[in-house]
This record gives structure tokens, sequence and C-alpha cells, in this order.
């Protein structure tokens, strides 16, 4: 496939304001705006960095511009108004997320930052050279203006209603620094990036591209994004790589497909014969460990995603817990409760339902003696049918084992001093 037919059959096109084969007729300079809200980006971005990086990777210059400027206004929401941002977390996160950026994309992106132009830029300039090409009447026609002017107890200030403005001029600027002739983004961001392409047009006499690309939701139709209380994010100082793994790992047979899709770079037909093997047999959930492990490869690297790969098959699976490498057990021990017994007292035999109910994972003994007798928790993968069940050093291997309750809920028994 060439890139348009490789993006459409990946279902990554939403809006483009010329035809395909044009827009991806030779290797253009194509740039992406990020507004550093946050020090970190997450799941729902992460569909257009990884545009980014498939654009690259077929031969086009990459410009990452972050939104010192523009971030400093921030761009409209659908309801009530921005908190204006301090201008040192401003550059802060910036600062976060062009490394971030680098990280997944690769250092051949140039990154600048629109502070550089828009923090110098005078007003009645800006209003003559600028303003002067945007009307009101289409202004208010935009969907979400429109709603809020429309919603009862809603305003917007011309703060946020000037925001396209500065969009367009980024693109204005970029267009004449650096070539730039392709603007991509989600589809929340359409007529924001209409906007620099018109006024190319306007302005310069020149053609210039948009592209945008799906916003990402889940199975409940509810989009990925910090805003919506759902957000996964990037960093792994804030969703580590094993919770990023699980993310993954958990999604429905219904949106895996879509996932692959979206999130991976595995060939698109490689991606068919995959589900077909997935709906043959749903059980072993191939297509979500597939998932699971090259997202997190792209984001975390190919380490942090065998790390979390074994953790998830110690704590939810069936590897013996002292089987994992150092690096894999410490990747479990940071995620999964531990309940610590002194050496002295595990080789004089400890009680299993007084440690199982004190590490947490029944409210009391009673409970566990209750559940033990149900057959209902397992020590290294095999049921415990004795509640009077005592532990002993041979039964945690190299220091460690895993009692589990259920499914998902786990408690790991350590060896102590």
């Amino acid at each position: 496939m060439n890139l348009a037919e490789d993006l459409t059959a990946r279902g990554l096109v939403e809006h483009h304001s010329a035809e395909l084969d044009e827009i991806f007729s030779k290797p253009r300079t194509v740039y992406l705006g990020v507004d550093p809200s946050a020090d970190s980006m997450q799941a729902g971005n992460l569909v257009v960095v990884l545009l980014m990086k498939r654009l690259a990777e077929a031969g086009n210059k990459i410009v990452l511009l972050v939104g010192g400027g523009t971030g400093m206004i921030g761009d409209p929401r659908e309801s009530g108004e921005r908190q204006l941002a301090d201008a040192k977390v401003v550059e802060k996160n910036s600062k976060a997320i062009r490394a971030q950026m680098e990280r997944i994309i690769g250092k051949k992106i140039k990154v600048v930052n629109n502070a550089d132009w828009l923090l110098k830029v005078k007003l009645v300039d800006f209003l003559r050279d600028i303003g002067k090409h945007f009307t009101v009447n289409e202004l208010v026609k935009r969907d979400i203006i429109r709603r809020r002017l429309e919603t009862p107890d809603e305003s917007i200030s011309y703060t946020e209603f000037a925001y396209s403005l500065l969009q367009g001029f980024d693109y204005l600027t970029l267009h004449r620094e650096m070539g730039v002739d392709l603007q991509i983004g989600a589809s929340d961001q359409w007529t924001n990036i209409l906007s620099g392409v018109e006024l190319i047009r306007r302005k310069e006499g020149g053609t210039a591209y948009a592209f945008t690309c799906p916003l990402v939701t889940d199975a409940n139709g509810k989009k990925f994004g910090k805003s919506e209380g759902n957000a996964v994010w990037l960093d792994p100082n804030k969703t580590s790589p094993f919770q990023f793994y699980q993310f993954w790992l958990n999604q429905g047979d219904e949106m895996v497909e879509k996932y692959l899709k979206f999130y991976t770079f595995m060939p698109v037909a490689d991606i068919d014969a995959l589900m077909a093997k997935h709906k043959a047999a749903p059980g072993e959930r191939e297509a979500q460990e597939t998932l699971a492990s090259q997202v997190t490869m792209l984001v975390h690297g190919p380490a942090a995603a065998a790390e979390a790969a074994a953790a998830t098959d110690a704590l939810f699976g069936g590897r013996p817990f002292h089987e994992l490498s150092k690096e894999e057990r410490q990747c479990a021990l940071a995620e999964a409760p531990t309940f610590v017994i002194p050496k002295k007292e595990l080789e004089a035999g400890y009680p299993l339902a007084t440690a199982i109910a004190e590490g947490g994972l029944t409210p009391s003994k009673s409970e566990a003696r209750r559940l033990i007798e149900a057959r209902g928790i397992t020590l290294s993968g095999f049921p415990v049918p004795n509640p009077d069940q005592k532990l002993f050093p041979a039964d945690l291997p190299g220091g460690y084992a895993l009692a589990r309750r259920g499914k998902r809920q786990v408690l790991i028994l350590a060896t102590g001093k």
C-alpha cells in the first residue's frame, strides 16, 4: 500500500482539504501543534503522534510545534473558560512534552515553540495583518463557539474566541520560515487548521493542506483524555509501563482491531490475519497481548514492554513468580500488594490464612479460612485445600510466592529478614 491507502485502511482518515493522492503526492513538511496544558500527553493524543511517525517514515519532514504561546490562552473548551496557565508551568510542560515526543518519534523531528513569535507580536499589527482576514460571521459558526453561545449561562471570552487566529498565524509563520505545507491533528482541530490553510492562500497566494484523523473513543463512545477523567498518560511516572500495558491488554474484543490499526505499525494484512486467529480462539486473547506489547514498546521501549508482559503473566497468568528476572520482579512488586513474613516466623510455620488476611487479600482471617475451604484461594497456581495450612520457606521459592483470589486479586508473599 502507498501512504494514502494505508491510512485509509487503518481508519485514520477523517477530514482532508484535498484529495489524499494530491496531499501525499510528494514529501512534504508537516507540522503538528501541541498545547502544553499538562506535562505529559496521553493515549488519546498518541494516535496523532504516531501519525507523525508514520509520515516521517514515509519520507516527510516533521515539525512539532509546542504551544508555549497558545498554551497561555488555551483552545476553547466544550463548556466553561479555561484557567489561564502560569508562564513557568507552560515552559516546564513544554520541555517535558518535547522530550516525550522525541523519544517516541525520534530525534529527527524539528521542535519549535510558538512563544518565540507570538510573544513578540504587536497587537495593532496583528489585527491589521491577520485579524482582517477572519470574519466574526465565520468564527461564530464553528461548533464549539456556536454551542457556547447558544447554551444558557455560557459565554466565551475574546481570548478563547481569538484562539483560531493564533493557530492560523502559527501555520503561516511555519509556512514562511520552514516551508511547512501540511498541518495534521485530531478531528476536533479541523476548523482551526483550515484557518491556517485559508490564511496562507490569502496572504501568500500559496497552497497548503490540512489533514485530521478521528478522535479516539472507548467502547462506550467516550473519548480518551484527561478532561474525561480516564487519562492514560505517556509519562511512566504518571502511568507506569505495567499499568499502560494493562490498559491495552484489557481492551474488549469489540475495540481491539480498531486499536491495532490506530496504534501499531503492524501491516494491515498482518492485523487481519491476527484477528482471524483471534476470532477462532478469543479466549487466548492473542490480539490483546499483541496490542499491549506493541504499544508499550512504542512508548516505553522493548525492555519495559517485556518486563510488563512477564510481570502480567506472573501476577495473572501461569508463570511461576520465582522465575522472573530481577527487573521483571521489581515491576511486579511495584504494582501488586506485598506481605512480608519474617524469616524466623516462616521457618516455624506461618499460617496462610493469617498472611492473606493481614496482606489485605481478605478482610479477615475467618473470611480467609472460608475461602480456602471453598477452594477460592490459590498459592503459586494451586488451590489450597486446608484452612490450617502453614507456610514454610519451601513454599516461597526464591523468597516469593503468589496468593490469588479469583482472577485479578493477588498478594505477593515475600520472605523477610
